[in-house]
């Protein structure tokens, strides 16, 4: 489903997406989607109803880069994908990726997460 129509005095949210593997990353970018595990997707839904916006950024463990960023443009839904082969994964969801550029974590080492004891956000 789509979000509602916007609501510009809603808050825009972040979420940064860890990917145990840059395949998943690739699939998001070539079909448009991407599922995560079940406590994520309840916070990905609710901030998706509750929020004017949501960013994901996504980074691969390990890799020390952000692998670019995409708004969700649906909430999850009950659909699994095969395309992740994991039973541990929820429903997918659609996203409209923007920025499909690797960026290094030092080119954001300014940006502070208030909310984790003001650490680097990667």
């Amino acid at each position: 489903s789509k979000s509602p129509s916007p609501r510009p005095n809603m808050p825009v949210r972040y979420f940064i997406m860890k990917s145990s593997n840059l395949q998943n990353i690739d699939i998001s970018q070539q079909k448009g989607i991407w599922s995560t595990t079940p406590s994520n997707e309840r916070k990905l839904n609710r901030a998706f109803w509750e929020s004017s916006m949501v960013y994901l950024i996504f980074s691969v463990q390990g890799s020390g880069r952000f692998q670019g960023f995409a708004r969700m443009a649906s909430e999850a839904g009950c659909e699994k994908s095969q395309d992740w082969g994991s039973a541990a994964f929820g429903g997918v969801f659609k996203v409209e990726w923007i920025q499909k550029e690797s960026i290094p974590f030092q080119l954001a080492q300014h940006l502070l997460n208030p909310w984790n004891d003001n650490k680097k956000v990667q």
